[in-house]
């Protein structure tokens, strides 16, 4: 399994908790070669003087023609060295890939395979060292193509993040880890106790469009000198009368990446998104509540294998 190197890398400013990873795909075929070939030279056979001597009767060797071969051992310290580095390799299985840094509430949602649209959303607490479950599951729509990793992984650690990669427009919802710190938006003018809230005036539009300033940021199109040709109208849009932020490609964005994802409500239960997380409008409403005030909330979002896979990796309930 992988090495981590506890370093902050160029696309997780510091203050994120993604590692810079170092992958072993590297080490552990040195490591094999070097145990293999310790096997070899081992029992490599080599001819003894004994293998010279011939039966005086019969003028041959004891095995005709063939010469008796007899192992010559291995340095025993060199043997248990090889074997040594081998096993701390292999015990890296249990490393932690990702620490978490405050985070109180977090929500799951994992869905069957990449593909899948549906799956189901959970929620848990910090208590102590461990995720307690809160709530029971419930289900919600993903992207109509399914989940696609988010590309920062993947740019991190090509060999350990495997699968479909969430670029802008494909109807890939991010597969990953996100902070749900930008705040909650709706149709009311207020919500009450709300960090940060952002009514959905008639001028208020997500930008969705690569070559623009405001890439992946919601903006009040008064307010600023437009230089995009395509955003989202957010008060038009019947399924963001309530929502989450979600923290994908934002600090600093990636042009291409993706953008513009949220947790809101859905158009139906088997209805896929352009590349949010979708759920019942009674489910929405009780989520924007929860994540409403000063705790920290994160979003994980995976696949049921990937999740499986990384659960100790991740630390995740």
């Amino acid at each position: 399994m992988p090495l981590i190197y506890y370093g902050y890398s160029k696309s997780h400013p510091r203050g994120s908790s993604a590692k810079r990873e170092i992958s072993n795909h590297v080490l552990y075929p040195y490591f094999e070669h070097l145990l293999a070939s310790a096997v070899h030279v081992s029992l490599a056979p080599v001819m003894s003087p004994l293998d010279e001597r011939t039966n005086p009767k019969t003028g041959s060797s004891p095995l005709g023609h063939q010469k008796a071969l007899h192992p010559q051992p291995l340095p025993v310290l060199l043997t248990l060295l090889l074997l040594t580095l081998a096993g701390t390799v292999g015990a890296q299985d249990n490393s932690v890939w990702r620490v978490w840094e405050g985070e109180k509430r977090m929500i799951v949602v994992t869905t069957p395979e990449w593909t899948a649209v549906q799956g189901t959303l959970t929620r848990y607490e910090r208590r102590g060292p461990k995720w307690v479950k809160v709530r029971e599951p419930i289900p919600v729509v993903v992207g109509r193509a399914g989940l696609g990793w988010d590309p920062a992984l993947t740019r991190q650690s090509p060999d350990r993040y495997r699968g479909p990669v969430k670029h802008e427009g494909d109807g890939r919802s991010p597969a990953g880890v996100f902070p749900l710190k930008a705040g909650t938006f709706g149709f009311a003018t207020a919500l009450p106790g709300s960090r940060i809230y952002t009514p959905l005036t008639p001028t208020i539009e997500c930008v969705d469009d690569p070559a623009s300033r405001y890439y992946g940021k919601m903006v009040d199109r008064a307010a600023v000198d437009q230089d995009w040709k395509s955003s989202e109208k957010m008060s038009l849009i019947a399924q963001y009368r309530w929502g989450v932020i979600v923290n994908y490609n934002m600090a600093p964005p990636v042009p291409g990446d993706g953008s513009c994802v949220f947790l809101h409500e859905w158009s139906g239960p088997a209805n896929g998104t352009t590349g949010c997380t979708a759920m019942s409008p009674k489910d929405i409403v009780d989520l924007v509540r929860w994540v409403n005030g000063d705790v920290q909330a994160v979003l994980v979002e995976l696949p049921k294998p990937e999740y499986l896979r990384l659960r100790t990796h991740w630390e995740l309930p």
